[in-house]
């Protein structure tokens, strides 16, 4: 990693200042047999819309469509007010998406092949083959019909990584109605809202969830979020921890165990073909800043989408052990751990736990006991791991089945990317870094793992049949090395239609901005290098003004991790008086950092007791970063911290860490893997500013 020599820039764009050079080819070998060939980006871009129809084609259609595209751009109306976008996608087609993903592959012949390696985190396994998914799925879909639910209803899922969670969810979508998953570990309350919200008939719960090796509650919980005013009928509970929670409350005529209602049910069933536009599920943003926005997801295009983009980015084969070890209430499972890998037919994993439970090789144990080949995870596992590891993984795990890697959730630091290839990739296994969202159902950029050469920390530029800019505050494309605004310029047909209940606010978010273009705007800053790849900078809310130049997160952070001495960083920015804002630093050291070692973490009672390496570690940080990136980016402030508030998707809510620096109240924490986290770094910074 090599420093810009350039001043950073100011006004409407974003300072690019790291400047990462190292490469990696395609493997050779990887190249000879890849799903996808280089010449796809050109073909594609003559014509989307037909390459778009010939992807739709690789699912069964009962009724072909009879109208491939609609676009309808917002549009100013001679009041001044602006019009709602919509679009549609194989309009006319008639589908089924249970089937697509299930059905056609036992009619294939294909019912004894594994569909499912389900571990619990007790130890518990199962195999489902397709055929058995088939039965259990038909059979999940006539227990709604009993209970009265039909097309366009709407269907809760506050379940764990089960299989339980991945039948439901295809039986909703083999009736036509609509789901929507929540995770297991929000609140009653952020459940309470998503039931509201939805209007939903039906709630499907547990009784109990393991975590972190305890048996823990939740049907509390599912009162709760139905104990207003609601629409819920009935509350379908799983029996996941059994005996482990004994005391489940129970409301008579209104809860009905899982087994009672769906066991008994016949394995065969008619199911109806729906119009491609049907709405398939509504996938709620994490509400980390104002109300969640429920975004509703149609059939056929959003299908077609995940299904190619899955065979494509991950050049998946027929033999594959897939494993996407996001929670399955992710929009991350959604494509690539439920519907991309089922549509295309392939083996995959699915792990209830954490990855540290009962000890930090517990993905390691998985991935050889069922021979994964291909391991989809979020950078922060992978920051994780390495601080778990500094000395190399261990050696007593055969990884060769491994083929393939992938990233997502949050743009990955170069020196993380590198860390996963030595590491989990034998220094030989293509990383394919993804960029998406919730809103655009699938993978928008990522390189092609037998075409691409890899530059660690970028995705490198929009998948065939989509195309995305970094553009400037008026919408024009900034220059090679810069920074600014990452637009969708081409709309994929798994792009959200609306936002439930709101179409304006739909507008309003992702529109607006630059409406006179018809650009998606993903709220995301991103930068040029000078080959015009793209590397994405972390939500233009993370964005730091110091002294009039906006400072990306993701480079710094980037700097900080690239030092031996840190596993993981964040920054935020903070109010001062002199520079506007200045950028404060928490950062988790290495395990074994030479000269010293972290002592206890403390709690939130008990502040924690570093060691005191930790004073001399700041001032080497800060003068590792001026050296790297520039003095406008050095941080102001550098906090040893045991933790960073990290959702269970693997995302860093750098929100929180502002909230804690300011003061503020940090409102709900439940979406964080660990809701102590917070405190202890509270507890941190106190005793920093009291002894600074």
């Amino acid at each position: 990693m090599a420093p810009r020599d350039t001043t950073p820039t100011t006004g409407d764009t974003i300072s690019a200042l790291l400047d990462e050079r190292r490469t990696f080819p395609a493997p050779p070998a990887l190249a000879a047999h890849a799903n996808v060939a280089g010449a796809e980006h050109e073909r594609a871009a003559a014509d989307p819309v037909a390459f778009w129809e010939e992807q739709a084609r690789r699912l069964d259609w009962e009724t072909p469509w009879t109208t491939a595209h609609t676009w309808s751009p917002v549009r100013e109306l001679a009041d001044g007010s602006l019009t709602v976008p919509e679009a549609t996608w194989f309009a006319g087609g008639r589908l089924n998406v249970a089937v697509n993903c299930v059905d056609r592959h036992v009619a294939a012949g294909k019912g004894d092949k594994v569909a499912l390696h389900v571990e619990g985190e007790p130890g518990d396994r199962r195999d489902v083959t397709y055929a058995q998914l088939q039965r259990e799925v038909v059979k999940a879909a006539n227990g709604l019909r009993s209970l009265g639910v039909g097309k366009g209803d709407r269907v809760v899922v506050y379940l764990p990584v089960i299989a339980e969670t991945i039948v439901v969810t295809l039986a909703i979508a083999r009736i036509g109605a609509i789901h929507s998953l929540v995770f297991g570990g929000f609140s009653g309350e952020a459940l309470r809202f998503r039931v509201e919200d939805t209007g939903a008939k039906l709630l499907v719960t547990t009784d109990g969830q393991f975590r972190r090796g305890a048996a823990v509650p939740v049907k509390a919980n599912a009162d709760h979020a139905v104990s207003g005013e609601n629409q819920v009928e009935h509350v379908l509970v799983v029996r996941r921890t059994g005996d482990r929670t004994p005391d489940v409350p129970w409301t008579e005529g209104r809860d009905l165990w899982w087994h009672d209602v769906v066991d008994p049910q016949p394995d065969v069933d008619e199911p109806e073909a729906f119009d491609a536009e049907t709405p398939l599920f509504i996938m709620y943003t994490s509400g980390t800043t104002g109300k969640p926005k429920g975004l509703v997801h149609t059939s056929g295009g959003y299908l077609t989408a995940a299904s190619w983009t899955h065979w494509a980015v991950f050049d998946a084969k027929p033999d594959d052990v897939h494993w996407c070890t996001a929670d399955l209430a992710w929009v991350t499972a959604h494509t690539y751990e439920i519907y991309g890998p089922l549509s295309n037919g392939l083996t995959q994993v699915i792990y209830e736990g954490t990855p540290d439970t009962p000890h930090p090789a517990r993905h390691l144990e998985i991935i050889e006991r069922y021979g994964v080949t291909t391991y989809y995870t979020a950078p922060t596992l992978v920051r994780t791991l390495a601080s778990w590891f500094p000395d190399g993984l261990p050696t007593d795990h055969d990884l060769s089945s491994l083929r393939l890697l992938g990233t997502v959730g949050e743009a990955i630091n170069p020196e993380a990317w590198v860390w996963f290839r030595e590491q989990l990739g034998r220094g030989e296994l293509p990383i394919v870094d993804t960029w998406w969202q919730s809103e655009t159902g699938a993978a928008v950029m990522a390189p092609l793992p037998g075409v691409d050469t890899l530059k660690p920390g970028s995705s490198l530029r929009a998948l065939p049949g989509v195309s995305t800019a970094v553009v400037d505050e008026a919408g024009e494309r900034v220059p090679n090395g810069s920074g600014g605004y990452l637009v969708v310029q081409q709309t994929p047909p798994s792009l959200a239609r609306t936002v439930w209940g709101d179409p304006e606010r739909y507008r309003d978010s992702y529109w607006a901005k630059y409406w006179r273009q018809g650009w998606f705007f993903s709220g995301d800053g991103a930068k040029y290098d000078d080959d015009g790849d793209i590397w994405v900078l972390g939500r233009v809310d993370d964005v730091i003004n110091v002294s009039g130049h906006r400072l990306s997160t993701i480079e710094v952070e980037s700097s900080l991790v690239s030092h031996p001495l840190v596993a993981e960083a964040a920054v935020v920015g903070v109010a001062d008086d002199r520079t506007g804002q200045a950028i404060a630093a928490f950062v988790v050291p290495a395990s074994r950092p030479a000269g010293g070692a972290v002592r206890d973490a403390g709690s939130a009672d008990e502040p924690p007791v570093w060691a005191p390496l930790a004073a001399e570690l700041s001032a080497t940080l800060r003068a590792h970063v001026a050296d790297q990136i520039g003095p406008i980016a050095k941080p102001a402030t550098v906090v040893v911290v045991p933790d960073l508030p990290k959702t269970r998707s693997g995302k860093i809510m750098r929100r929180l860490l502002g909230d804690i620096c300011d003061g503020r109240v940090l409102g709900d924490t439940t979406s964080l893997q660990d809701s102590t986290v917070p405190d202890r770094i509270a507890a941190v910074l106190a005793e920093v500013r009291r002894t600074s």
